[in-house]
């Protein structure tokens, strides 16, 4: 697969996966609201590591077995095609609300706020199951895999960084754009059928 390829369905499909309210941007949008822009900026070094740490595990565990067991890998696939599949359905299904997060202190130091950012990106074991199901297609094992890695990960953070920058500065208006039932609906929806096909490339491909 080509790179070109590569971030032509891998950037969408992550950006609209990203952007929609889960934990990591509510969070982000509470901080925003309650301590500051600049100081969330803490929370986001925290949840960008631990989100580089669940690709690099997730992708560097599967290609093993890509290069280990290649039966086992094609049976994986299947697996990884029909979990993406319900996640995808999940999403259009998903009722139209945002997560709940408690008022965060103004005291809250920064790095208690590195922390926080940090055990929210490791601690959810979806975002481990995202990361397995769908970063390894667009690992080539016949070619140097820290590459792709670096360009992944380059993709994946940069769409993570610039969804919470946006949340957190967003504020009150994107609380407001996003309190209207139909706007999340459409999100998510626009993000499981991204999520149903790529499932069924995996599967298929």
């Amino acid at each position: 697969m080509s790179e070109h390829i590569l971030i032509a369905v891998f950037l969408p499909t992550f950006f609209f996966v990203s952007i929609t309210p889960g934990m990591c941007m509510t969070l982000a949008m509470t901080l925003g609201m309650s301590i500051g822009v600049r100081r969330t900026l803490w929370m986001m070094i925290g949840e960008l590591v631990g989100v580089a740490l669940v690709a690099i595990a997730a992708v560097m565990g599967v290609a093993s077995v890509m290069l280990n067991y290649p039966q086992l890998f094609e049976i994986l696939k299947w697996i990884g095609g029909l979990y993406l599949g319900y996640i995808g359905v999940q999403m259009w299904r998903a009722k139209a609300k945002m997560a709940h997060l408690d008022n965060t202190s103004n005291t809250i130091s920064n790095r208690a706020l590195i922390i926080q950012g940090f055990v929210t990106a490791i601690a959810n074991p979806k975002g481990w199951a995202f990361m397995i199901s769908l970063l390894p297609p667009f690992i080539n094992v016949e070619q140097a895999i820290a590459p792709q890695m670096l360009m992944l990960l380059s993709i994946i953070m940069l769409t993570e960084f610039t969804s919470m920058l946006a949340y957190a500065s967003g504020g009150k208006s994107l609380k407001l754009f996003l309190s209207r039932g139909d706007n999340i609906k459409w999100m998510n929806r626009i993000a499981g059928s991204l999520m149903i096909t790529v499932g069924f490339w995996l599967a298929l491909g």
